[in-house]
């Protein structure tokens, strides 16, 4: 009997770090380059991922701070 590490345990760990930690931090990213330029519907797809990620956005804000931009008042 060949010793073989199970598929579906593996399956379940791709699945919750690709959750948790993997698409929040591309989302992450996305929001800082896009929150100021995006259109309407954009907007409205940045809510649901923040609202479908948020487990995985509150691990990572600790370590991921992006603070708002400077303003340049004339």
């Amino acid at each position: 009997m060949s010793m073989s590490l199970p598929l579906v345990p593996l399956l379940y760990l791709a699945l919750g770090g690709a959750y948790l930690v993997v698409l929040p931090a591309l989302i992450f990213f996305y929001l800082k380059n896009r929150w100021y330029t995006a259109s309407s519907v954009e907007r409205l797809l940045m809510y649901f991922l923040v609202f479908f990620f948020f487990p995985g956005l509150l691990l990572l804000s600790p370590f991921l701070n992006f603070r708002p931009q400077k303003r340049e008042l004339a």
